[in-house]
């Protein structure tokens, strides 16, 4: 049969490791001296061991007594955690996420899902929006944490990596191949300007097939092969695959995707969000190496 180790036995036997015998460990755990006593005899008990060494010089702990206090600390740790997480009130409430709709896919949904069984009590509101409104927002206070696309990092941001845009179209599509060239284009893609200025610099004539706030209107231009499109590599779409135009199109800039995180609003929860968006961009082995990150700081 298993037994069970009594949680108010083992806080009784670190106290008295902790502050070096059983009436300080009494009189920190406001107990009497016999009820620590009985609590550490009944832990002995159930575990069949001398968990101190009671002699004239005072009580210390023993072998089997060094070893279980490492386990009763990890063992009430993780108690306190679990209380803590279930029941405190820094645990609850709602973080505001801002993610430009192109780098949502693949990462996004991934973390949110760890986010949710980690943090069951605490909300995020995602808003997929474009960098400059996510931008505009941060400033404002109306989010906690924000991501962007940039061809550089503001002061206070952390960059999480750096990647090449690449030439998306239609899966065996054709459309690369049209002079002019036609785009799928977004009004306020914080790509646009430099995807536009590499094809006027390769002297390759374009048009805009369709030009739209809307993400839906844009992968219905390119999947039905009407146009093509530049996004961060990695961030592909089903609907669509990176082309393999030879060098028949030019090769495109490198951005940033930064985070950034409001002032005061560095409570545990957006803290462990943060991290989850650090890990999920974290480089693997074989990829390019990203920028160096500068220290991470509010703004």
């Amino acid at each position: 049969m298993k037994r069970n180790l009594d949680p108010t036995a083992l806080r009784a036997l670190v106290a008295v490791a902790d502050y070096g015998g059983v009436t300080r460990a009494a009189h920190v755990l406001n107990l009497t001296q016999s009820a620590v006593s009985m609590q550490i005899k009944r832990l002995e008990e159930a575990l069949g061991l001398a968990l101190l060494d009671r002699n004239g010089r005072g009580v210390q702990l023993s072998f089997a007594g060094e070893q279980m206090l490492g386990y009763a600390r990890r063992i009430l740790a993780l108690n306190d955690e679990a209380v803590a997480r279930l029941t405190g009130k820094e645990y609850e409430g709602e973080i505001v996420l801002c993610v430009p709709y192109d780098i949502v896919y693949p990462h996004i949904p991934q973390v949110l899902q760890r986010f949710q069984a980690a943090w069951p009590r605490m909300k995020v509101q995602l808003q997929a929006v474009n960098t400059r409104k996510a931008k505009e927002d941060f400033a404002a206070g109306a989010c906690d944490l924000i991501l962007t696309t940039e061809d550089h990092c503001d002061p206070g941001g952390e960059t999480l990596t750096q990647l090449p845009l690449v030439w998306i179209g239609a899966p065996g599509g054709q459309a690369w191949r049209q002079r002019p060239l036609r785009l799928a284009l977004a009004r306020y893609c914080a790509f646009r300007s430099g995807v536009l200025a590499a094809l006027d610099r390769a002297g390759i004539d374009w048009e805009a097939a369709v030009e739209s706030d809307s993400d839906r209107t844009l992968e219905a231009a390119v999947s039905c092969d009407m146009a093509v499109h530049a996004l961060l590599a990695g961030t592909e779409p089903p609907y669509a695959e990176r082309i393999n135009h030879g060098g028949a199109l030019p090769e495109l800039t490198r951005h940033f995707i930064n985070m950034y995180l409001r002032p005061g609003a560095e409570t545990p929860g957006v803290r462990a969000l943060a991290d989850l968006l650090r890990n999920a961009w974290r480089p693997v082995e074989g990829d390019a190496p990203a920028a160096p990150r500068p220290a991470l700081s509010v703004v």
